[in-house]
């Protein structure tokens, strides 16, 4: 019996309650959430070492962040230290999206060193394999495609990512409507060329109650995919987006009926004004299924920067209902990141969440704040660190910009508007 039909029959299990103590609620939250889709709790029944985390209304905001091999020098042990690089950070999961080298190895690596949800994407690997067995990755065969996805779900993958709702309807009318970045989505790009190349029907659409049957025996979750996430502003809710995300809606029904969790994953590129409306469309369509928001980032001019643009993005898109943030890197559009750009854009996109759940008044979310600015006036510099989002990087800063001597910050130095208001009402801190 799966989680969700676990939840469906009013039992609770060792997993919702390991969750609902996490999150500060009732058991019985965690396991109606479950039962209507709301939450989904990502675990794969042959993982051995992972927490179990909620993801869904009601629940601290959640963030992912991806690592993996691209390219001939690509190395595991680069990855692994990315992968613990965003664990320190603060990270609630972690994406594998090799593309290269020995992607089984990276892939069971990772999942042996995080103990928060993993999740792939089984087509890049299928493509990989394909181009190397057939010549081209246009050459792959659906059950190329499905060994695949059973291998990975095998080695306890707990969230699939695919790209179940690209239609050759949603490719025809992206072709139609002239987008101004046609595909971003590596995935989606890829399987669009394969389709086009052997004029048939996505497989993952057309046999996607095989995909079921593989997530459903694994206890792995089903994160959908938007092969027509808009890659510029200007693509922003055109009608191959809103095509797909209705198709997205219909097969959330049918996973939920087979008895499989189901996330949905979220666009790339959306204008502030827009992404109320984007979210609340995917929530309408999709049956309040959690989503899965690539950011977004909200220009297309911040390449070096987009860590801060997916951050602003985030924060509204979790604030009007998404719930599980993938971080965008400062090296986004730009080339692959390394260990302290992962950790940078892990820090930015658990801001992003915090900022959201403080809006959406979840539990402990402004205490946390209180308690930080009660040590920020008691000039407590030592807990302020300690309750930093990022404590390495705040007591560098302090040491650097102050040293350790002085009980005012380095932008007022002996004019801290703290120590004299404080001194003036006699609340200093002797010996400042």
């Amino acid at each position: 019996m799966t989680l969700l039909n676990s939840a469906q029959k009013g039992k609770t299990t060792p997993e919702m309650e390991q969750v609902a103590a996490k999150e500060g609620v009732a058991p019985e939250f965690i396991r109606q959430g479950v039962a209507e889709g709301t939450i989904v709790i990502p675990r794969n029944i042959n993982r051995s070492n992972i927490i179990p985390m909620g993801i869904g209304t009601g629940l601290r905001t959640k963030v992912s962040a991806s690592v993996g091999m691209y390219g001939r020098d690509a190395e595991i042990g680069t990855e692994i230290r990315k992968v613990k690089a965003a664990l320190e950070a603060g990270t609630d999961s972690i994406m594998d999206l090799s593309v290269s080298g020995d992607i089984d190895s990276m892939r069971r690596e990772t999942l042996a060193t995080a103990p928060t949800p993993v999740g792939t994407l089984p087509l890049y690997q299928a493509i990989a394999e394909a181009a190397d067995k057939h010549g081209s990755s246009v050459n792959m065969t659906v059950e190329d495609l499905f060994e695949v996805i059973e291998r990975q779900a095998t080695d306890g993958v707990d969230f699939l990512a695919l790209h179940c709702g690209t239609t050759m309807s949603v490719v025809e009318r992206a072709k139609r409507e002239g987008r101004i970045d046609p595909l971003v989505s590596y995935g989606g790009s890829h399987l669009i060329g394969w389709m086009i190349y052997n004029q048939k029907e996505n497989p993952l659409y057309e046999h996607y109650d095989r995909v079921l049957e593989i997530a459903r025996r694994h206890g792995a979750t089903i994160s959908l995919a938007d092969g027509m996430r808009p890659g510029c502003l200007a693509d922003s809710l055109d009608g191959a987006q809103v095509e797909e995300l209705v198709i997205l809606g219909e097969l959330v029904r049918r996973a939920r009926e087979a008895g499989v969790q189901v996330m949905v994953k979220g666009p790339g590129h959306v204008p502030l004004n827009q992404i109320e409306a984007t979210v609340r469309l995917q929530k309408s369509l999709c049956k309040g299924a959690p989503y899965f928001v690539f950011g977004p980032v909200v220009t297309d001019i911040a390449a070096g920067y987009d860590h801060i643009s997916a951050a602003i993005g985030g924060a509204l898109a979790a604030w009007t209902g998404a719930e599980f943030i993938c971080y965008v890197t400062a090296a986004e559009h730009i080339g692959l990141p390394d260990v302290d750009q992962v950790r940078e854009g892990v820090v930015a996109a658990r801001i992003a969440a915090h900022a959201a759940d403080l809006a959406k008044g979840m539990p402990g979310a402004a205490e946390w704040d209180l308690q930080l600015s009660r040590a920020r006036k008691e000039l407590d510099w030592e807990k302020q660190i300690a309750l930093a989002i990022d404590p390495k990087r705040a007591g560098l800063l302090r040491k650097e910009r102050t040293g350790d001597s002085s009980s005012a910050c380095a932008m007022c130095g002996k004019y801290c508007a703290m120590e004299v208001v404080s001194r003036y009402l006699g609340s200093a801190k002797q010996g400042c």
